[in-house]
């Protein structure tokens, strides 16, 4: 049985997220044929690097482009604004995709195979990409895949309840993401000397972001208050292109060009979308987190620290499930409360944010002792009606035998 984990995207950011998964199956011994699929040379060169020397060697590597000549025309005319590529790539690979049993994706672009292009056969396998809580994480083309990877029970219930997923498509697998991090924790070299560090991280969509709003301002903020430092590390694609276009609720908008003045201040680190904005290295070193709906607040919440929340759209976002992060930190509407909000988070944490924090985060990731990958892996296996083992049971049976000491 052939199994693919595409890999479609203009960023690296979506790769952690199903990649371990592949290398899972592959260290499973099973009879799978796992294959992963790129699309542009720098995931190429992600996905070779998080691989550990598996890929090409028990997963085989396979390189998609635009074949057909009036794609690639479109893609030269267009990419600035579209993700044309992204979206052309389907059509001219189509041999590739039928020659799969099923096709595992972290991204919800793919269903076109089934709904443009007629692949009924192929089983298309979502495992997510974070464990945030936005609307377009929960529409109804979650409903439209063969079976869903989840971090946890939150994730579970809303598409049940808001998208109609049958429960028994739906297994709770942790968050392979996780597996990636560092025995020991990695602390930024350029901030070590006592300061406070603040990560601010904007979303890219114009609808949700703070950034297009007041962004500048926050960073103002921090130019003129340098007892702190600050990493600017917004989603990756909010500076990819010249515009920002956004299918969930159609706009268009542009992120606008970092000023000289941001730029030479001593107590800002700026990273507009290198490899180190995908591997946790901000979020883990961060003191306090500022932002407004990005999932990447959730990764932060493993370690509970202070939080901030930008509300710059002045959402009615009490009881609101899209904002539910917002309950783990003081919410402002305007960045002239930034610096109250900030120590308001800090000198509350304990008592009023870090249980909040806890609970937010336990409902959106069930981990376990297993690596979450693995927990994956086999659910990819039984999915597709092939057996692999459950160190669980595994472990019950040895305690009966008397193989092992206590339980």
């Amino acid at each position: 049985m052939r199994i693919g984990f595409l890999f479609n995207h203009d960023q690296v950011h979506q790769v952690a997220h199903s990649l371990p998964i592949a290398l899972a199956l592959a260290r499973g011994g099973s009879d799978f044929e796992v294959m992963v699929a790129t699309t542009n040379r720098r995931l190429t060169a992600e996905v070779i690097r998080l691989g550990g020397g598996m890929v090409g060697h028990g997963v085989r590597l396979v390189e998609l482009v635009l074949t057909k000549s009036t794609s690639r025309l479109l893609a030269a005319t267009t990419e600035a604004i579209l993700p044309t590529t992204k979206l052309l790539v389907y059509g001219d690979n189509l041999d590739f995709f039928r020659s799969l049993d099923i096709l595992v994706v972290a991204e919800k672009t793919s269903l076109i195979l089934k709904t443009r292009y007629g692949l009924s056969n192929l089983k298309i396998v979502h495992t997510r990409h974070g464990a945030g809580d936005r609307a377009i994480g929960f529409d109804k083309a979650s409903a439209g895949f063969d079976h869903v990877l989840v971090s946890g029970r939150k994730v579970r219930d809303r598409l049940v309840h808001e998208t109609g997923v049958d429960p028994s498509r739906i297994s709770i697998v942790g968050y392979p993401k996780f597996d990636l991090l560092p025995a020991r924790g990695a602390t930024h070299p350029l901030l070590d000397d006592g300061r406070p560090v603040a990560l601010y991280n904007p979303h890219v969509s114009p609808h949700l972001s703070s950034w297009y709003e007041v962004g500048r301002q926050v960073l103002d903020w921090f130019v003129a208050h340098d007892d702190h430092h600050l990493i600017f590390a917004p989603h990756v694609m909010l500076f990819e292109r010249p515009f920002v276009a956004t299918i969930d609720k159609l706009r268009l908008d542009r992120a606008g060009r970092i000023e000289e003045r941001y730029l030479r201040a001593p107590n800002i680190h700026i990273d507009l979308g290198s490899r180190a904005s995908t591997t946790m290295a901000y979020t883990q070193r961060a003191d306090l987190y500022l932002g407004d709906v990005s999932s990447q607040v959730y990764e932060f919440m493993l370690k509970p620290r202070p939080c901030v929340f930008l509300n710059s759209h002045r959402f009615a976002w009490a009881g609101d499930p899209n904002f539910r992060h917002w309950r783990a930190g003081p919410v402002i509407e305007d960045v002239a409360n930034l610096g109250a909000a900030m120590e308001r988070s800090r000198e509350q944490h304990e008592t009023v944010w870090r249980p909040v924090q806890e609970t937010l985060f336990s409902q959106s990731f069930d981990l376990t002792e297993e690596p979450s990958a693995e927990r994956a892996a086999r659910a990819v296996a039984r999915f597709a009606g092939q057996a692999w083992p459950d160190p669980l049971a595994v472990d019950l049976d040895d305690a009966a035998q008397g193989r092992t000491g206590t339980f």
